[in-house]
C-alpha cells in the first residue's frame, strides 16, 4: 500500500509524460505480481461498483470526528469529492499502513462488498486506525468507486511494456477485453508467446486523427479509400470456436445487448474478427443515435424493442481471417479477405460491408462530403490504401473528416461545482435558450473555457449565487456562450423538452447581452430541419 500510495502522488503531482512513465515503470518492475496487477487493474479504468455508500460514508465520518452535518456539507462542497472530504476530516493518527496492496484489497476492501451497511463500519474503523491521510484517500476512493488517475490506458500500456520487455503493440492486445487482476494474469503478460487461451479477446483499436487542413493535402486521391463516419458504435465482432463476442471500443462486451447480430455472425466462418459500426436500422438507412441509445439503456430485450429499434453491423475491416492475425497486411488485402468472409452470410443479413464513397476527385468527394448531415453521418473516413492495422491514434494513415458542428448562443442559469482538480471550483453549467421572458434548459456542459475564464466565471458565481440546491447553485441570466452540438432531439430530460447532443462552449460571448441568444423556437426549427437521416 505504501508504494501504490507514492506512484499514485508521483503520477498526480508530475506534468511531465516521461516521468509518469518513468515512475509507473519503476513500480511494475520493483512490486511483486500479486500487488502489481492491482495497480495495473486500476490505472487501466477498472474499478470497484460503490462498496461504501457515500452517504454512509459522510454519516460515519461526521459521528467519528464529531463535526457537525451542516460543517461537514460545507466541507463537502468546498472539496467537491466525499472520498477527501473523508480523509480530511477522519481522526487519523496512524503512521500509515506497510500491509502490500494485493492483501490490503483483499482483506479490507473486497469484502465489503459481501457485508451489511451495519458490519461495515466495524472494518472501516479498524482499517482508519491503521491508515495515515494520504492512504485513507485511496481507501476511500476505492470504496466508492471513483479511483481515478491523471493517466490514459495508452501510457499505462507503454510503461508496462518497458516493464516487463515487451513490444508495445502486443502488450495492448495482451490487456484487451476483461481480464482478473490476479498474479498468474500479470506473469503471462510478459511471457515471450502472445496469449491465444482467450476465444473473446479482442484486437485494440485503431483509432483516426481529425483532418485539419483540406483533404487534397494527404496526395492523390486514388491512394486513399473513402467510407461514411457513421455515429453508432464503433465495436469488434469475433466469431471464433463457434461463439460470438462483441465488444465496443469501451473494452465492453455487449453481446447480450444486441442478440439478432450475435445470431447472424454465426454464419461467418470461425477465426473470424471485424472491425465495424453498430447501427440502429429504418427502412430508409440509419437512424440517430437517439434511437441507438434506447437499445443501449435497457436490460432486458423484448419483442417489441428489438422490432421497434433493429440495429445492423457495418464491417469496415478485417482484423482476423481463418484464424490468422491479419493487422499487419495492407488496407487493401485485408478488405479482399473482408469481401470473401462477408460472401459466406445471406442476403437478409443484419451484417454488412460498409459502403466506399467512389467519387475519383478530392472536389466530387468534397461534394459528398457536404451531404452527410442529410444522410445521418458525421462525415467521411480517410484510409490510405496501403495501411497496415495499427494500434491506438497513428497519425497519418487513417483521418477523420467531420462536418462542422451546429452552435447556438445559449445563457448560463446553474452551475455545479467540478471534482477532482476542478474541485471547489464551479465548473459544470447549465445553459438555456430564451422562451419569451424566461430561459429554458437545454444543455450541460464543463469543457471549453481556458483556465482564465474558468476562475473569473467561479468568482462570478460566487458573487452573484441566487439559490442554492444541494450542490447547485442558481445564477442570474446574464451570460451568453457559444456551445457547439452534435445534434438536437426531443428529449423529457429538460424542461425546454429539447436536449442537444454532445455539447461543449466554443466561448464567451462577453459582446452579447441575453436578448441575443438564440430561443427556443429557433432550436426546435432546428429540430424541424433535421427530419432524420437518408439512406446512403
Amino acid at each position: 500500500m505504501r508504494r501504490f500510495e507514492r506512484l499514485f502522488r508521483d503520477l498526480e503531482e508530475s506534468n511531465k509524460t516521461s516521468s509518469k512513465v518513468g515512475a509507473m515503470v519503476r513500480y511494475f518492475r520493483e512490486v511483486p505480481p500479486e500487488d502489481a496487477v492491482w495497480a495495473l487493474w486500476f490505472l487501466t479504468g477498472h474499478r470497484f461498483p460503490a462498496l461504501v455508500r457515500s452517504k454512509n460514508l459522510r454519516l460515519w465520518t461526521g459521528d467519528l470526528s464529531g463535526y457537525p452535518d451542516w460543517l461537514i456539507d460545507e466541507c463537502y462542497e468546498r472539496v467537491g469529492d466525499v472520498a477527501e472530504t473523508a480523509a480530511l476530516l477522519l481522526p487519523l493518527e496512524g503512521p500509515g499502513t506497510e500491509q502490500p496492496l494485493g492483501a490490503f484489497i483483499g482483506e479490507r476492501v473486497e469484502p465489503l462488498a459481501h457485508w451489511r451497511e451495519g458490519m461495515q463500519l466495524p472494518l472501516l474503523r479498524e482499517t482508519w486506525s491503521r491508515l495515515n491521510r494520504d492512504q485513507a484517500f485511496l481507501f476511500h476512493k476505492l470504496l466508492t468507486g471513483g479511483f481515478r488517475v491523471g493517466v490514459s490506458k495508452t501510457l499505462v500500456v507503454r510503461a508496462l511494456a518497458e516493464a516487463l520487455g515487451v513490444d508495445r503493440a502486443v502488450m495492448a492486445h495482451r490487456l484487451a477485453g476483461k481480464w482478473k487482476p490476479t498474479a498468474a494474469f500479470f506473469r503471462s503478460l510478459g511471457a515471450a508467446e502472445s496469449r491465444q487461451d482467450d476465444a473473446s479477446r479482442p484486437y485494440p483499436f485503431f483509432l483516426a486523427s481529425p483532418l485539419q487542413g483540406a483533404p487534397d493535402d494527404l496526395g492523390e486521391r486514388a491512394e486513399w479509400i473513402a467510407e461514411w463516419k457513421w455515429d453508432g458504435i464503433r465495436c469488434q465482432l469475433l466469431h471464433r470456436e463457434k461463439t460470438v463476442f462483441l465488444w465496443s471500443r469501451g473494452d465492453e462486451l455487449i453481446t447480450e445487448s444486441f442478440p439478432e447480430v450475435a445470431e447472424a455472425a454465426r454464419s461467418l466462418p470461425s477465426g473470424t474478427v471485424l472491425d465495424g459500426e453498430l447501427l440502429c436500422w429504418g427502412e430508409t438507412g440509419p437512424r440517430d443515435f437517439n434511437a441507438l441509445q434506447t437499445r443501449i439503456s435497457r436490460k432486458a430485450l423484448h419483442a417489441a424493442l428489438l422490432r421497434d429499434f433493429p440495429v445492423r453491423f457495418l464491417a469496415y475491416d478485417c482484423l482476423e481471417c481463418a484464424g490468422e492475425d491479419v493487422r499487419s497486411l495492407s488496407l487493401n488485402e485485408r478488405l479482399n479477405r473482408l469481401e470473401r468472409v462477408l460472401a459466406h452470410l445471406p442476403a437478409d443479413s443484419r451484417i454488412h460491408r460498409s459502403p466506399v464513397v467512389e467519387e475519383t476527385s478530392w472536389a466530387d468527394l468534397t461534394t459528398r462530403w457536404g451531404e452527410s448531415r442529410a444522410r445521418g453521418v458525421e462525415g467521411l473516413m480517410l484510409k490510405r490504401r496501403n495501411s497496415p492495422y495499427a494500434v491506438g491514434r497513428v497519425q497519418g494513415d487513417w483521418w477523420k473528416w467531420k462536418v462542422d458542428p451546429f452552435t447556438a448562443d445559449l445563457v448560463m442559469i446553474y452551475a455545479q461545482a467540478g471534482h477532482g482538480r476542478r474541485a471547489g471550483l464551479y465548473t459544470d453549467y447549465t445553459f438555456a435558450a430564451r422562451a419569451g421572458e424566461r430561459f429554458l434548459p437545454v444543455a450541460r456542459a464543463y469543457s471549453g473555457l481556458t483556465d482564465k475564464e474558468i476562475r473569473e466565471v467561479d468568482r462570478w458565481i460566487k458573487d452573484n449565487t441566487l439559490a442554492k440546491r444541494g450542490p447547485v447553485r442558481t445564477v442570474p441570466a446574464q451570460w451568453v456562450f457559444e456551445i457547439a452540438f452534435e445534434g438536437i432531439r426531443e428529449s423529457n430530460r429538460h424542461k425546454s423538452g429539447l436536449a442537444l447532443r454532445f455539447p461543449r462552449i466554443l466561448r464567451w460571448r462577453k459582446d452579447k447581452s441575453t436578448a441575443e441568444a438564440d430561443s427556443l423556437d429557433q432550436l426546435r426549427a432546428l429540430l424541424r430541419s433535421d427530419p432524420g437521416p437518408a439512406a446512403p
